[in-house]
């Protein structure tokens, strides 16, 4: 399987501008710009893309487990936090956030179906920084 999206850009780095679209056009020239990276400028960015990804991507996997497990989730909420450091121009870390509502399922058991499921999916492997979860059984 291949996705794909797509990158434009004019200008210089502070005053110029972008747009990006995904091969499903859910992103159809989205706006991207300095200021929506690294202040609090009017578009998306890279971070905020990667977060979107990893948040989504650890949730299905969770699903996944679950239901391999004959557990149904209620609700799964994630939320992933990524830290760009300017001082590097690296990204250090995404932060994981869950809040799950699963009935019938115990908190070990819960634990380790959310640590499989950070260790596992794919958007996981591909990073190359810190990944914490924070995992919450509601």
């Amino acid at each position: 399987m291949k996705r794909s999206a797509t990158a434009v850009w004019n200008g210089n780095i502070k005053e110029g501008k972008g747009h990006l679209t995904t091969q499903s056009t859910t992103l159809n020239k989205t706006q991207y710009s300095f200021s929506s990276r690294f202040a609090e400028g009017v578009g998306t960015n890279p971070e905020e893309l990667l977060a979107a990804a990893h948040a989504g991507c650890f949730t299905m996997k969770l699903t996944a487990e679950l239901s391999q497990a004959g557990f149904t989730a209620e609700e799964l909420t994630t939320k992933s936090v990524i830290t760009l450091d300017p001082q590097i121009g690296k990204i250090t870390k995404s932060e994981l956030t869950l809040t799950a509502k699963i009935p019938g399922i115990s908190e070990e058991e819960f634990q380790k179906f959310a640590k499989i499921a950070e260790e596992g999916c794919p958007v996981s492997a591909a990073f190359n920084f810190e990944i914490t979860l924070n995992a919450t059984l509601a």
